[in-house]
């Protein structure tokens, strides 16, 4: 297969059209559509902090009902997602902007926009297991024993990473680098931590390079192994992003 994943979004939508034109798909039926036939991949987080998360909701969500993408959710899904049942959640970390978006619509619109992410939220696995195992897509990671498996402790993993147990400073959990430690055969790409570059350590890549936070966009071809990326028109926040190579 031939397939182009894409990082975090967080409704950066220019830049998602910028990136998805830069790879070769057109627009001209109001989605991205490769001439060669080449699909996308999306690592999740597709909304919050970002101007447009509705833009990019309506076009992933036709995407994927059009079986031209994949897509697997991330955290901040998980969140909207529990705020559209009308569970309580912490309207924090980005949510506000979404439901900032969402409250200058008319009702009816509304409606439509909640339903087309529940449709996308819960048909969606936890994690894309393709090319016959040797590629997989979840948002925030996953080692090579969970692969295959699907549990309440898979779906944490892949939602919020390795996580202690313990919270930083911003309320956030800390999280174990499990990269380091992947000996898994299947590439695994992920996001979830923005880094300043893709980082590709044994078999992983993270593909989240900070676009909300005024870094880039980024995308993994598969099979080729290549990256492409888009600079982001967000305001620029360099604590946000983690060093490629940090020390351990």
């Amino acid at each position: 297969m031939k397939i182009d994943i894409i990082g975090d979004i967080h409704g950066c939508f220019d830049e998602f059209k910028e990136l998805t034109g830069y790879l070769g798909y057109r627009w001209d039926s109001g989605i991205p559509v490769h001439p060669d036939g080449r699909v996308l991949g999306f690592v999740g987080d597709l909304t919050d902090r970002g101007p447009n998360s509705l833009g990019v909701i309506e076009t992933v969500w036709k995407l994927v009902t059009k079986q031209l993408a994949y897509y697997v959710p991330g955290n901040h899904c998980n969140k909207l997602y529990r705020y559209f049942l009308g569970n309580k959640v912490k309207i924090l970390h980005g949510l506000e902007t979404t439901i900032e978006e969402l409250g200058r619509l008319p009702k009816k619109e509304m409606k439509r926009y909640k339903e087309m992410f529940i449709e996308l939220y819960e048909n969606a696995p936890l994690y894309q297991q393709l090319d016959s195992g040797n590629l997989i897509i979840a948002h925030a990671g996953i080692t090579e024993e969970l692969i295959g498996r699907q549990s309440k402790r898979v779906k944490t993993f892949v939602l919020y990473g390795d996580i202690t147990g313990e919270t930083n400073e911003d309320g956030t959990p800390v999280r174990r680098d499990w990269a380091f430690n992947y000996k898994g055969d299947a590439y695994v790409v992920y996001g979830h931590t923005p880094f300043s570059e893709v980082r590709n350590i044994n078999r992983t890549y993270n593909i989240d390079t900070g676009a909300v936070f005024g870094g880039k966009l980024s995308a993994l071809s598969y099979p080729e192994l290549t990256t492409k990326s888009v600079k982001s028109g967000m305001p620029y926040a360099a604590e946000k992003f983690r060093d490629v190579n940090p020390d351990r």
